[in-house]
């Protein structure tokens, strides 16, 4: 039996008049799944609750940033307790050093950071550093690794673009996209060659060290490695995009989980406890090419904006607590098993990814590790389970190339509620 919708189908008719597709993001169009976009109206732990007053557990936590759940108390007090003195002042405060603080000093690779308000500004102002400090213009990326919507990285990017079917934006000059250079993930070979046929015009290599844009892509250790040693070896500058695993694969995100040290790593989604926020770090001596120290200008009226540092502060602070990422990656390996056994007892062409409190159901029995491998029609299967979800109380986001996400607010209720529904799911879509 179908939710009943009828709320967020109108606010969706109004909002069309409003924002192109309705819609102020692209994926949330839901247009590679069924029915008109849910309006949300409040969260508060793990469940989340739209206008038509459905209640949802939610897998999908703003794409990643509530890694404590909605409205956490500890997050809310600090928020209203700073926005009592007022809600931005451009300039210096006390919160930025203490956020700051938190990050670097308990982070293995950071020495220096900046604070910018989102992740894809993060990545923007990290290629035009390693861009100023190498005085190289070329990029080289990976398919299906998705860095926000800058100009020259909208290249085979993942993300909505899969959604879509289309691998580059319109609106980028051809100019701006010839400077990078896309690669297929897992090929040593590849890289080495056109590392020998550039050399001397590659500023920086830039992954998602845990690529969870384009499905749940695993990477071997030995490939990260594999890209710091080759960094190394031509001179040009290895950047993780950890907007994603930054804070949710440990504190130290892959840098430290894959004991890769990279130049730049650029944050978003869990450093700002929800609010706008991204950043971008790495060493003292990298970091002093950014103005007013060195020549790469890169400014933000609401960088450093005071609540969000409050917010910020409240969830590292959190994270911080002994055995805190030990007891959210039990819950999902036992969440992702309970399903997993499921499938194995059905013999369903399905597998679950997972890596620490990231999850993807991969329509394939065979294990991806590049963009091409994902079947395009196998997501008609993931359209009849997000139906089947949302009808029953689970909320993912509304395309199958997006990962989900386990938080701390999760009890084991809800994920063994979700499990048996999601299996339900399973069976519906392979009985039929």
């Amino acid at each position: 039996m179908s939710i009943n919708r009828d709320t967020s189908a109108h606010l969706f008719e109004i909002a069309k008049k409003y924002f192109p597709g309705g819609v102020n993001s692209p994926v949330r169009a839901f247009r590679s799944v069924e029915g008109t976009p849910l309006f949300i109206k409040k969260g508060r732990g793990s469940h989340i609750w739209d206008e038509d007053d459905n209640e949802f557990i939610d897998f999908l936590w703003v794409m990643g940033p509530l890694i404590l759940g909605h409205a956490n108390p500890n997050v809310i007090q600090a928020i209203t307790e700073t926005i009592q003195s007022g809600t931005s002042f451009g300039a210096p405060t006390r919160l930025e050093n203490e956020l700051a603080s938190l990050i670097v000093d308990n982070h293995p690779v950071l020495e220096k950071i900046r604070f910018v308000s989102s992740g894809t500004e993060a990545v923007m102002s990290a290629l035009r550093l390693a861009r100023g400090a190498t005085g190289r213009n070329k990029i080289i990326k990976f398919e299906g690794c998705y860095h926000g919507h800058v100009d020259s990285l909208l290249v085979k990017a993942g993300s909505g673009l899969v959604t879509f079917g289309i691998s580059t934006s319109a609106g980028i000059p051809e100019s701006f996209a010839a400077e990078t250079i896309v690669l297929p993930l897992n090929e040593p070979f590849a890289l080495e060659a056109v590392l020998q046929q550039y050399e001397n015009q590659i500023a920086a290599i830039i992954i998602e060290p845990i690529p969870a844009n384009n499905g749940l892509l695993v990477q071997n250790k030995s490939f990260l490695q594999y890209l710091r040693t080759k960094c190394d070896e031509y001179g040009c500058v290895l950047i993780f995009d950890e907007v994603i695993s930054g804070f949710r694969a440990g504190f130290g995100g892959a840098a430290e989980k894959y004991e890769v040290r990279p130049d730049i790593i650029t944050f978003g989604k869990i450093v700002g406890g929800g609010l706008p926020v991204g950043a971008y770090g790495g060493s003292a001596e990298i970091m002093s090419y950014i103005s007013p120290d060195g020549p790469v200008y890169q400014a933000g009226t609401l960088s450093g904006n005071p609540v969000a540092m409050s917010a910020g502060i409240a969830t590292l602070t959190q994270l911080l607590q002994p055995g805190f990422y030990e007891s959210l990656e039990d819950k999902t390996i036992q969440f992702c098993s309970e399903i997993s056994a499921h499938i194995q007892s059905k013999q369903y062409p399905v597998h679950l990814v997972q890596i620490d409190s990231i999850f993807w159901i991969a329509f394939s029995t065979d294990r991806i590790f590049q963009a091409e491998q994902i079947d395009p029609d196998s997501m008609k299967y993931f359209k009849q389970l997000h139906r089947h979800l949302l009808d029953n109380g689970v909320y993912f986001g509304p395309s199958g190339y997006e990962v989900g996400f386990v938080s701390a607010a999760h009890t084991s209720g809800d994920l063994e509620k979700a499990a048996q529904i999601i299996s339900e799911g399973l069976d519906f879509i392979f009985n039929v």
